[in-house]
């Protein structure tokens, strides 16, 4: 074993467990990554001297996912909180009548979903939406929050695959530090963008922006965007993964964070959303893990659209909803911290994928292995936790164990 390598391109979840898998069977394993920080997708920033997650930040179906042990592992603080989603702190513009007659028109919504996934041909989320129902337009904002994108471009067979047992829980320390500590101890090269892989040869040759390297066995896990867009290149070309990545786009969802001057003026864990009439609003979660900030968190279109204003436009437009439901007075009362953009992101382009409708089996055809020797996984490559950290760290440790046995038997 210790005359073969491996390689594995990026550094978020997927990337580090699989390198760390790889390393603890004792297979000569190198990391590279394109950013000059490990995590990919999470990322913990400190802000005010709060560790602020600016990527991934929950814990979901935290009862079975396997990074909760890995956090612990390192020492982080788990918090066990139910998360407020769902909930108008004071019904300010959203009474309790109304919130209940929302989440009935919810929980329909989703129970026809699954009673139509996987059975005749797939279709969009908004098919599945009653008619004239007043809760469509939230439904298809909360799609935007949790898919990154609006119910009009969802699969309602890859929606009904998801498997969510409903519990998440946040890591005080910052989920983005609780994935990027996989990597201590690891070979990790970064700044260091892969360009190519030439798979053609008797080894695996990798051209890179420090040089180029050969190995034995790669375990790509790049998101779909790099394959789509050319941002990775195969020689000899892999038109088949080419094409289930462009059925697994990258949905988008940023957040703004806005420093509160008076935080006890509002109570711990709350929640608004910005309004319930329409598409393009933001879900703002009140002084999470009891910090004195805002976290505004926004999905598809508008989120697009107000990442290409800039910081500046992400926090204006969440100041001007608070503002509708606080009182004006909230406007010199909250700073600007930091705005997201990870559409902007020249390593991710989006958030997390979704499928197209009729390309829930490219998911699966994005994970198999090329030869035995090139190995796929990332949070698009998993049939039932995509678009979350622990399907991407999932899908990574499955890469590896398929790694090491291809590389025992060559």
């Amino acid at each position: 074993m210790t005359e073969k390598t491996a390689v594995v391109i990026g550094a978020g979840a997927a990337g580090l467990g699989a390198a760390r898998h790889l390393h603890e069977a004792g297979v000569p394993t190198r990391v590279i990554e394109a950013r000059s920080r490990p995590g990919g997708r999470a990322w913990t920033a400190t802000l005010n001297g709060m560790a602020i997650d600016l990527g991934c930040a929950w814990l979901h179906s935290a009862d079975r996912n396997p990074l909760v042990a890995v956090a612990e592992k390192q020492g982080l603080d788990i918090v066990r909180h139910r998360p407020p989603w769902g909930a108008q702190t004071g019904d300010r513009g959203f009474s309790a009548a109304d919130q209940v007659a929302y989440h009935r028109a919810f929980d329909a919504w989703e129970a026809r979903m699954a009673a139509a996934a996987g059975r005749g041909p797939d279709r969009s989320g908004d098919q599945l939406l009653e008619p004239g129902n007043r809760w469509n337009r939230l439904i298809d904002a909360v799609s935007t929050y949790i898919n990154g994108v609006e119910l009009a471009g969802l699969s309602v067979d890859d929606y009904g695959n998801y498997a969510d047992s409903g519990v998440n829980w946040r890591v005080r320390e910052g989920y983005g530090r609780a994935i990027a500590g996989l990597g201590a101890g690891l070979d990790l090269t970064l700044d260091c963008a892969v360009t190519m892989i030439d798979h053609g040869g008797r080894r695996i040759r990798l051209e890179t922006a420090k040089g180029t390297i050969e190995t034995d066995a790669v375990v790509v896990t790049v998101p779909t965007t790099m394959l789509v867009d050319g941002g990775l290149r195969f020689v000899p070309e892999l038109p088949q993964k080419r094409e289930a990545a462009a059925g697994l786009p990258l949905g988008l969802a940023d957040k703004v964070l806005l420093a509160l001057e008076h935080p006890d003026d509002l109570p711990v864990d709350g929640h608004l959303f910005g309004a319930v009439d329409r598409v393009g609003t933001g879900s703002y979660h009140l002084r999470p893990l009891g910090r004195p900030v805002i976290e505004g968190y926004f999905g598809g279109a508008l989120a697009a659209e107000l990442e290409a204003g800039g910081p500046d436009a992400f926090a204006g437009f969440a100041i001007g909803e608070l503002a509708a439901l606080l009182g004006s007075d909230i406007r010199r009362r909250l700073t600007l911290l930091a705005a997201t953009a990870w559409r902007g992101d020249p390593f991710a382009r989006g958030s997390y994928s979704y499928a197209r409708v009729g390309q829930v089996p490219a998911r699966p055809v994005l994970a198999a292995p090329v030869d035995q020797r090139l190995f796929f996984a990332g949070e698009a490559c998993s049939v039932h936790d995509f678009s979350t950290a622990h399907g991407a760290y999932k899908t990574g440790i499955a890469a590896a164990d398929a790694a090491i046995a291809a590389l025992a038997g060559g």
